[in-house]
């Protein structure tokens, strides 16, 4: 499975270099189609790409592989191949699709090893986190068939999971959880009816026509998506010889997914939502800082010297986080009377919930793995947001009280602001090959 064979011509590879500029000509530059500044914040994309650039990006990286980072909890396996219950899993366990897919499983596996010292480890960890005052929901993270999976074995890549399978899931995400009404169709959707000439700016006006808090919330689903779609248009099983796979970055690919023309003008749009993304991870972020900057806040993995240096890393990068001078305000959100305002944080919380039970059934075990992932740190993003004054109100030296972060939300949320990182410096990579290609 060849996603940019070494036969392709030379006149082929210039139209695609040519092609794929012009996406990223409408990211990069203030006057192609997707202009500097962000839509529903005071922001320009340019700044956004220096600023993760020289700073939060080569220090994130290091954060991830510390040991208290690079371990998440996860049932494998999980929701497909638990039977017909699940409607999701119902939907995407076609026989045919699953004949189909022998590459995709054998790629898409989770590489479970665990040295015994680590087993030794996390019997350790959870002997201390038990020990801590918990005032949020744990959800499956103590469910017996988790384990740990260590991420740097584990990287976030194509594994052939493609077609309707993929597309039903994202189609149950979007349909059941951005308030949208089923009579509206979502442009490019392969699942919806035909709509005739609708180019899917009914969509749009759709859209614009929400509050500003729904219109937040499918902008985050699509920017997620989009994050993980650039991450397997870069990690791209490019040729697998002699049984030895070599992964690289995909120009076809991503100019299938993000190309102006072939996406009918979505692409731009989606890699929008995707710097709208980072800048809400990347506030909340900043608001969460004075939790960890309490001394009885340690990063526990048993060796103190490692804790201490993991948590020193990570204030750093909240230092850094706060410098950033043109952050989204959270404080336009929610801002309503006070009984409606709650209403709809228990809303998002419930459908946040959703896609999360949405992800479990994702048929490959990777996919799933960071797609849960990915969801629950986008998920902790928002319930910091919505606990500033709790934040602000917690005891220097005693356990918090009324906002509380278990370790697995931690991971969740340091792993996939992460990934929105090598997203955007990914896009910047792409820019650079082209240009080499040219």
């Amino acid at each position: 499975m060849s996603g940019g064979g070494a036969g392709r011509s030379a006149a082929a590879r210039a139209r695609l270099a040519a092609r794929l500029l012009v996406v990223l000509g409408c990211v990069l530059t203030p006057e192609a189609q997707l202009t500097g500044v962000l839509d529903d914040c005071l922001c320009d994309i340019e700044s956004i790409d220096d600023f993760n650039t020289f700073k939060i990006f080569p220090k994130i990286q290091k954060l991830q592989e510390r040991d208290y980072f690079r371990y998440y909890k996860s049932k494998i396996p999980v929701g497909i191949k638990a039977g017909s219950a699940n409607k999701y899993s119902k939907a995407a366990n076609n026989s045919k699709e699953l004949e189909d897919c022998e590459q995709a499983n054998k790629l898409g596996a989770v590489n479970s090893t665990l040295s015994n010292q680590s087993k030794e480890a996390f019997i350790d960890w959870a002997r201390y986190d038990d020990s801590q005052d918990h005032f949020c929901e744990l959800d499956d993270e103590r469910s017996p068939d988790a384990q740990y999976v260590d991420l740097l074995l584990n990287p976030e890549r194509y594994t052939g999971y493609k077609g309707p399978s993929a597309w039903r899931v994202w189609n149950s995400i979007y349909e059941e959880n951005c308030f949208k009404p089923r009579s509206v169709y979502r442009p490019l959707n392969p699942l919806a009816p035909s709509r005739g000439g609708d180019d899917g700016e009914s969509f749009y006006t759709w859209l614009e026509g929400l509050c500003l808090e729904k219109r937040v919330f499918y902008k985050l689903i699509s920017g997620l998506h989009a994050s993980i779609n650039l991450h397997l248009c870069a990690n791209y099983l490019l040729e697998e010889t002699w049984g030895k796979p070599r992964w690289g970055p995909n120009v076809k690919e991503f100019t299938r997914r993000f190309d102006p023309a072939e996406t009918k003008g979505e692409g731009p749009r989606r890699l929008k939502n995707l710097y709208f993304l980072y800048l809400i991870e990347l506030r909340a972020l900043s608001k969460v800082a004075p939790y960890f900057e309490r001394a009885v806040v340690d990063l526990y993995t048993g060796n103190g010297h490692e804790d201490a240096e993991s948590k020193a890393l990570l204030l750093d990068i909240f230092r850094d986080t706060k410098s950033f001078h043109m952050h989204f305000d959270e404080k336009s959100m929610f801002a309503g009377d006070k009984k409606g305002a709650k209403s709809l944080k228990e809303e998002f919380r419930l459908h946040f919930k959703n896609i999360s039970r949405i992800m479990d059934c994702v048929g490959c075990d990777k996919c799933r793995l960071w797609g849960k992932l990915q969801t629950q740190g986008l998920g902790t993003a928002l319930k910091i947001l919505f606990s500033e004054k709790e934040i602000q109100s917690l005891p220097e030296n005693s356990p918090s009280k009324g906002f509380q972060l278990t370790r697995q939300e931690i991971v969740a949320l340091i792993n996939a602001f992460g990934r929105l990182s090598t997203s955007i410096k990914e896009l910047q990579n792409f820019k650079v090959l082209l240009q080499q290609t040219r």
